[in-house]
């Protein structure tokens, strides 16, 4: 008995749902019904004009293309207003000194490579980016046999910059280095240090002007 009850209950709500449905297309087609009536009574509404000045501002409109002669004007107008654009590549905009561009390793003023091999860089990449291997020297310093970055990974968070002790691993200023294939983009330490040789004027002084932030 209960389960006649709740059967025809059910029965009761799917049909009440399908007839609150049909109601709602029923009167969303009769409202786009309407729209379409009015619009077309607002065209048939608009007649050609009968009387002398309706009709010579009419052809004069036709004649003399008064809306494409406005456009132009708005067009000549800005032709002589002070541009927002620049030319590149010829003109470039500025960059922030903490912009995170291309990768370079830095050598210290005496040529020697600044990096001392400890892998925090390597450790801290969340995309796992760096590779390096290295070895003791005959000094008891440790060097970096082997430091490459696959630029197709990174995320250009900076991490490795921010981990370094000793500010070898950068993110320099340039960003135009497009390559017309995936090998040019995994980059080895050789260069890397040509990238630090390039840029190193720039780097060591977007460095400096944020020391006292880091």
């Amino acid at each position: 008995m209960m389960r006649d009850v709740v059967r025809s209950f059910a029965a009761d709500a799917s049909s009440a749902s399908s007839s609150a449905d049909a109601s709602a297309v029923t009167g969303a087609v009769v409202d786009r019904a309407r729209a379409r009536g009015d619009r077309a009574r607002e065209l048939a509404e608009k007649q050609a004009p009968t009387d002398l000045a309706g009709v010579l501002d009419a052809s004069a409109k036709t004649l003399v293309l008064t809306e494409l002669l406005r456009g132009m004007s708005l067009t000549l107008k800005y032709f002589f207003d002070k541009k927002v654009t620049i030319n590149y590549p010829f003109e470039k905009g500025p960059l922030s000194p903490r912009f995170r561009g291309e990768h370079a390793l830095r050598r210290y003023p005496t040529g020697e490579e600044r990096c001392i091999a400890c892998k925090l860089c390597e450790a801290i990449c969340p995309a796992q980016a760096i590779t390096i291997e290295a070895e003791e020297r005959e000094d008891g310093s440790r060097r970096t046999t082997r430091y490459d970055i696959d630029m197709t990974k990174c995320i250009y968070c900076g991490f490795c910059q921010e981990a370094c002790p000793v500010d070898a691993i950068v993110e320099g200023p340039n960003f135009e280095y497009a390559t017309y294939s995936h090998e040019e983009l995994l980059y080895d330490k050789e260069k890397l240090l040509s990238n630090g040789d390039r840029w190193e004027k720039e780097i060591a002084r977007n460095l400096q002007s944020e020391a006292m932030y880091r």
